[in-house]
């Protein structure tokens, strides 16, 4: 079925289609911009270049953050890189080059206009960033250092060192601070957001929960941006922050937004084994220890030997033998999927035998201690402060974990979603990572949609659009404060039985068993089964300690484990409804005999978007995709 909005996808050739699509848009004066408001949620690196980007234009921009400053949004997290496709003489790299790797990356199904633009405007985030400080890698002529990330054809990822995102983040939080403190932006921290506000069908405000006085507040706008990140918190064990939520967004699906591509979740195989059954989150280890680092396991199974005792004859260099031509840097799914496979067959290492060995050794021979650490430092200290172990002189125990999510809310090529005046920014979109996303493409897609492509196009629309402003007792605000209330009073009325950890942890095992790195289709259909019942049982028995006034750490917690459950079940509808594999969704039914992904074009060459239809069953629909310029191709790594 296919009832969806216009994508509003260029015509014409996608080589400059942005470029001619921002000389049509239309502009809004100076004097006209400061009697706007605009509301942006989340401040992590897409929420904040573009509140600082929108307020340096001249809105009023006021902003949202669950956090009690701007600096601890989750993009800290992002360690490897960013893309960029700036050409070096050494690899010769251009936007067509990144373009390719991105759509093919992602299996072919993301919309290929938005692979272009984010491969065209990735080298200006680059300009941006260096101007802001950002202390990126450098060469001793003085020349950016570049390396490779998974599924990249060639060295095109910008760094600083360990922890690029959190020195990006740095740079956005200095401009936006700047705002601040010029009086454009008004920055409101610790608040959770719980309700979406719409004035006749369009986006016009939130509700959001102070997390100090435990109050409800009305908080409207001109227009709403969202960029609050993913939702693989849902597996409850995963690489993101205990803290980052899917309520933002899920809010925002059972008010309309429909939802895209929800199944298409990444397993990153690089990250800390978990250490007990009580471990709150994993802990990530970059992807670009890949580049030196060389990923194996014991060739015998049940080989219960220390790694330093195991001799070089009896390793199993796994990815590169099964994948010489990008060995060790092949995507992260097909990396996830390999290690899986031979755990399972007995090879595994570690407690469990779940994990394997991510080795420096022939690095730090070939090159040196020195220049192993200076790229690495800061990852090898935080591998040994949580395992004990030293890296340098024993190879890593790693295993893959739920990492990002490249399903999300459903916006077109403007980034507006389904609900008009609603823009959808970073993580929170399911935007032009297809069914896989690249290593470093994150942090460029975040950055692109804030410092670039929405300060474009919610001006576009704005200037189409008369706004008058709402009252914060209007009609529709006061239903929204209804909605939130009673969810937050059904909550604390629960049999204090069960804390919501336990359910939390709970739903997670049945969603990485079920809907993980593999997934069939009875056992999607038990996994619906399974959170349907549990989730009867969260509101039934699960224990909420507190008041509704003051902090209160549950009621956060409860808040979005009850979005979770929901959020599980249309993953495991998704994933049920997509009849083949592609990229990280990986249905065992379509595979090839070499066990690789099996696509099928004729039939799913679409992106899913799915309606929210309350109580009922939600509605499927499907946005054709169409490849003019790369033609889809098996996605071949060997």
């Amino acid at each position: 079925m296919n009832g969806l909005p216009d994508p509003r996808l260029p015509s014409g050739t996608i080589a400059d289609a942005w470029s001619r699509t921002q000389e049509s848009l239309p502009l809004i004066s100076p004097s006209r911009k400061r009697e706007l408001q605009l509301l942006v949620v989340g401040t992590g690196l897409a929420g904040a270049s573009a509140a600082a980007t929108l307020a340096e234009q001249g809105y009023q921009v006021r902003v949202i953050s669950f956090h009690d400053s701007p600096r601890r949004a989750h993009s800290v997290a992002a360690q490897g890189g960013i893309n960029a496709a700036r050409p070096r003489p050494v690899d010769a790299d251009s936007v067509s080059r990144l373009f390719a790797d991105t759509l093919r990356g992602g299996d072919f199904r993301a919309r290929e206009a938005g692979c272009q633009r984010l491969a065209e405007i990735s080298s200006a985030i680059i300009d941006q960033c260096v101007a802001q400080g950002v202390p990126f890698a450098r060469e001793y002529d003085g020349t950016l250092s570049t390396r490779r990330m998974g599924g990249a054809s060639v060295s095109r990822t910008f760094y600083a060192r360990g922890q690029t995102g959190q020195q990006l983040l740095c740079g956005a939080y200095q401009a936006l601070m700047r705002q601040v403190a010029l009086g454009q932006v008004e920055l409101l921290c610790r608040r959770d957001v719980l309700e979406l506000i719409k004035v006749d069908g369009v986006a016009r405000g939130v509700v959001c929960r102070d997390l100090l006085s435990g109050e409800l507040e009305v908080h409207t706008a001109q227009a709403v941006l969202l960029a609050t990140g993913g939702y693989s918190n849902v597996y409850f064990l995963s690489t993101n922050a205990l803290k980052s939520n899917a309520s933002a967004i899920w809010r925002a699906h059972r008010q309309g937004a429909l939802f895209a591509n929800p199944c298409f979740t990444q397993i990153h195989p690089t990250c800390i084994p978990s250490g007990d059954p009580y471990q709150s989150k994993r802990t990530l280890m970059s992807e670009s220890l890949r580049n030196d680092g060389r990923v194996w396991l014991p060739s015998d199974s049940g080989d219960q030997r220390s790694a330093v005792e195991i001799p070089e004859a009896q390793r199993d260099y796994f990815l590169e033998r099964q994948y010489p031509s990008y060995g060790n840097m092949v995507p992260r799914d097909v990396a996830s999927r390999r290690a899986r496979e031979l755990c399972k067959a007995g090879h595994g290492v570690g407690p469990g035998g779940q994990a394997f060995y991510l080795d420096l050794s022939d690095a730090i021979s070939s090159q040196g201690r020195e220049v192993i650490v200076e790229r690495y430092g800061n990852l090898l200290e935080m591998y040994e402060r949580i395992t004990g172990e030293d890296p340098l002189l024993a190879p890593m125990r790693i295993s893959p974990a739920p990492h990002y999510t490249m399903g999300g809310l459903w916006v077109d090529y403007h980034l507006m979603s389904s609900i008009p005046g609603l823009f959808v920014l970073g993580e929170a979109n399911f935007s032009e990572h297809g069914a896989n996303r690249l290593g470093a493409s994150a942090l460029m897609q975040g950055l692109a949609d804030g410092y670039f492509i929405a300060p474009a196009t919610v001006t576009a629309w704005l200037a189409g659009h008369t706004t008058p402003p709402v009252a914060n007792d209007h009609l529709a605000c006061r239903e929204a404060l209804a909605r939130a209330s009673g969810r937050i009073e059904l909550l604390l009325k629960g049999a204090a039985q069960r804390s919501v950890d336990s359910f939390h942890r709970e739903l997670g095992a049945v969603m990485i068993d079920r809907c993980g790195i593999s997934r069939d289709a009875e056992g999607l259909r038990a996994g619906l089964a399974d959170v349907a019942l549990l989730e009867k049982h969260f509101h039934a028995e699960v224990s909420i300690p507190g008041e509704v006034h003051g902090p209160n750490p549950e009621l956060e917690k409860g808040l979005r484990v009850a979005d979770f459950f929901g959020m599980a079940k249309l993953m495991l509808r998704d994933a049920l409804a997509r009849e083949e594999s592609c990229g990280a969704h990986f249905r065992e039914e379509h595979q090839t005999e070499e066990g690789e992904a099996r696509r099928d074009d004729e039939n799913f060459a679409h992106i899913a978007a799915w309606e929210d239809r309350g109580r009922g069953e939600p509605i499927r629909h499907a946005e054709p995709l169409n490849f003019t310029s790369l033609k889809p191709s098996e996605r071949r790594y060997r």
